[in-house]
């Protein structure tokens, strides 16, 4: 077991893009290995700290494996009664007391990723600020990312990461997790359109969209087949126009709302 704190390993599990478990010591009546409130941290492959050992921890990690397993975990708690009269699936822990462990799921949230945080970008980013997930803020141009200006996601849920990306902001899709939803939104016709090449080369992402117009998607289409090499059902991918259908409003909160209801649609959809 890695010597993380809990805090840490959940950080690093959320990092990672991976579930887990947090179980706690939730109560104590008697003598038991661990204080109520010890906490131990179950990932696919790893654990993080200790709840005493023996049976408890045991059982609590095979059930916890099997909670990361099912398709819409609850969390829940276990009971544990600690005397010689008791046999558990890992051997008997014969302190005298009893423990109720709570095994509560991590799961992974959402990310997305909005390049060119304009007038509608900012909206959106104020929208999804406050849910829980992952957010990041790429733009080339400074300006748009100065402290003042972002100070209005100073209460924000969600955990923002804030690219400059001067020259090529293309390559922050690299750097992103698997399943990482994208938004193209730039100042720019021609690294909206690279943005869209390189997004269609990048292994794992999510949802790709493209905020436009039918002649805009209709130019890139073309140049996306003819030069970039992508074949339709690739181009496919791209989803343009963006948001809800059936909302018409051109002012950025408007379309900002919109786009932020058909994400958290398709996070409902996949499960995050």
């Amino acid at each position: 077991m890695p010597d993380l704190t809990w805090v840490t390993a959940v950080a690093r599990l959320r990092a990672r893009r991976e579930p887990g478990v947090l179980v706690t010591v939730a109560t104590v009546r008697g003598h038991a290995p661990r204080k109520a409130g010890a906490k131990l941290v179950v990932g696919r492959t790893e654990t993080w700290g200790s709840i005493g050992g023996g049976n408890i921890e045991a059982v609590s990690i095979d059930r916890a494996r099997e909670v990361l397993e099912a398709p819409d975990p609850e969390p829940e708690l276990m009971e544990f009664a600690l005397n010689d009269k008791v046999s558990g699936r890992h051997g008997v822990q014969c302190c005298g007391g009893a423990v109720g462990v709570l095994l509560e799921p991590l799961p992974v949230v959402p990310a997305v990723a909005v390049f060119g945080v304009g007038h509608v970008g900012l909206e959106l980013a104020r929208i999804l600020a406050r849910q829980d997930l992952d957010l990041h803020l790429v733009d080339s141009r400074p300006g748009q990312l100065a402290d003042e200006r972002l100070a209005v996601l100073s209460d924000a849920v969600a955990r923002i990461h804030v690219h400059h990306t001067p020259l090529l902001p293309e390559e922050v899709l690299a750097e992103l997790a698997p399943g990482t939803h994208v938004l193209i939104m730039t100042h720019d016709h021609a690294e909206d359109a690279a943005l869209c090449d390189a997004a269609l080369r990048t292994p794992g992402l999510g949802t790709i969209g493209l905020i436009g117009s039918a002649a805009k998607w209709a130019r890139f289409r073309h140049r996306l087949s003819t030069e970039g090499g992508h074949d339709a059902t690739a181009i496919d991918r791209i989803k343009t126009p963006i948001g809800v259908a059936g909302i018409t409003g051109k002012e950025p909160a408007t379309i900002a709302v919109a786009v932020a209801a058909d994400l958290l649609r398709t996070f409902e959809h996949d499960g995050g």
